[in-house]
C-alpha cells in the first residue's frame, strides 16, 4: 500500500491515482491543499499535519509516520512535498520513500530546480525518481528522464514539459516498487 505525502495541487498524486496504482493514504502539511480534494474524490483516506500543530518537526513526522502505518502504507511518494523529512520519519520507512524531483540530480536540487536550470543556460534538464534521504535531493537516483531546454522557454514552459516526463516515470518506477 502507498502513501502518498503532499504540500500543493497534487498532479503526481492524480497520476499515481490514474495509473491505479495502490494508493490508500494521502498526507499534507498544508491544510487545504488542492492535492487533498484529488484523494477525497478518489476515495482515499486523507490527513493533515500542519508544522504548527506540533511542538517539533519531528514529533509531526513520527504523528504522520504512524499514521501512514495505521492506514497500511508500506512505501511512501513524495508528491510535490515541499518539506524536509526527518530521521524518525525515514527510519520508519527505509529505502521505502521516493520523491521525484524536476531537474536531473544531481543538478539542481532544492525547491527551485526549473528556474536554477533556466538560470544556468543549460541545453537540457529533466527529472529524476530518486529515494529520499536526509539531505536535500542527496538520495540515490532511480530513474531520470532528460528534458531539452528549449529557445525562449521559460520557468512555466519548461515546468510544464518536465511534468509530462514526471507524471510518466513517477507512476513507472512506483509500479515496480510495488511489484519487488
Amino acid at each position: 500500500m502507498i502513501g502518498v505525502l503532499v504540500s500543493g495541487a497534487g498532479s503526481n498524486l492524480q497520476a499515481l491515482l490514474d495509473a491505479g496504482l495502490p494508493v490508500g493514504a494521502v498526507a499534507s502539511n498544508v491544510p487545504g491543499a488542492p492535492a487533498l480534494d484529488r484523494a477525497a474524490t478518489a476515495g482515499v483516506p486523507t490527513g493533515v499535519f500542519a508544522l504548527e500543530a506540533y511542538p517539533s518537526r519531528e514529533a509531526r513526522d513520527v504523528a504522520m509516520a504512524d499514521w501512514l502505518e495505521a492506514r497500511g502504507a508500506t512505501l511512501v511518494v513524495c508528491a510535490g512535498y515541499m518539506h524536509l523529512l526527518t530521521p524518525a520519519f525515514l527510519e520508519r520507512f527505509p529505502d521505502r520513500v521516493v520523491n521525484v524531483h524536476p531537474a536531473l540530480l544531481p543538478a539542481f536540487p532544492g525547491a527551485h530546480a526549473v528556474r536554477d536550470a533556466l538560470e544556468a543556460g543549460v541545453s537540457e534538464t529533466g527529472a529524476t525518481v530518486h529515494l529520499v534521504d536526509e539531505g536535500v535531493d542527496t538520495g540515490r537516483a532511480l530513474r531520470r528522464e532528460t528534458v531539452p531546454v528549449l529557445p525562449g522557454d521559460t520557468v512555466d514552459t519548461l515546468h510544464a514539459r518536465i511534468r509530462e516526463v514526471e507524471h510518466r516515470i513517477l507512476p513507472e518506477v512506483v509500479g515496480e516498487l510495488c511489484d519487488a
